[in-house]
């Protein structure tokens, strides 16, 4: 399966998996079999929607899918005194708006421009390196790499050594093109900073391409010590859920085509 092939095959594939996608669908169905007369199927289909809007509505399904995703690996581990490369995924940029408002424009991933910067200072003569360019199907003259320029810089990070990598497209194209621009040797250390839900599938991705690094995950939705709560949170409950959705759908997609060598990687370059 070609690179691009992957790409779009599944930005098609999550448009209609994705559980926000599914609910919608099923009213919409539901509406259907109401207008053409088949009233009780339709009440079927509607009953299912309810049902399944208050079971996200009061169970935290997504926090819970979630948890052990994040607790993959140690937050804020143990660093060395050298460190040879810092590399953030690109995913934080919303670069539509960027372009129109004329400013950086980040979403609630902005954690990895607070992390990526702590290292940055911690280690100034490590490789900084961005990767990151279009994940948008019909909008790749919008990289996430122009914006995220933006935002060091309006952080006082001075830009002129960093690295940019901004062809890749999906979190596989990151590691990909990443390795290709600053040739890793053997027996240096890297450390990756990502959002702790997606560390998992992150790791395994530069397993495969056989560069170990340290997750330094950022940006966790789960508490430390797993507790969750019931309670009325339909729309916060929901956009957890897909993002759970999200990495589990890509975890096993990325299995299942080889990119990564497990399904739920570790930090060592062929453990599960």
């Amino acid at each position: 399966m070609t690179d691009s092939f992957f790409f779009w095959l599944s930005k098609l594939i999550w448009m209609v998996i994705r559980p926000d996608f599914l609910l919608v669908a099923f009213a919409v169905m539901g509406m259907l079999f109401w207008f053409s007369g088949a009233v009780k199927t339709a009440t079927w289909i509607f009953a299912c929607v309810v049902l399944a809007m208050i079971v996200i509505t009061v169970f935290p399904l997504g926090t819970i899918l979630l948890a052990p995703l994040e607790h993959r690996f140690p937050t804020n581990p143990a660093l060395p005194e050298k460190v040879d490369g810092i590399v953030m995924l690109g995913g934080a940029e919303k670069n539509r708006l960027t372009q129109m408002w004329h400013q950086p424009e980040i979403n609630s991933a902005a954690d990895r421009y607070i992390g990526f910067a702590r290292l940055v200072r911690a280690y100034p003569d490590a490789v900084h390196l961005f990767t990151g360019g279009s994940g948008s199907p019909m909008h790749q003259e919008w990289k996430d790499a122009n914006t995220a320029r933006q935002v060091f810089m309006d952080m006082g990070l001075d830009t002129s050594g960093m690295l940019f990598e901004d062809q890749s497209r999906n979190t596989y194209e990151n590691g990909l093109f990443a390795k290709s621009l600053v040739h890793p040797e053997p027996g240096q250390t890297w450390v990756l900073v990502t959002t702790a839900a997606h560390i998992p599938r992150s790791v395994g991705v530069f397993n495969r391409l056989d560069w170990p690094v340290i997750p330094y995950p950022v940006d966790h939705v789960t508490r430390p010590d797993r507790k969750i709560a019931l309670g009325l949170n339909f729309s916060g409950n929901l956009g957890r859920l897909v993002m759970a959705a999200t990495e589990w759908t890509g975890l096993a997609a990325y299995y299942i085509t080889g990119k990564t060598n497990t399904l739920f990687p570790s930090a060592a370059p062929g453990g599960s």
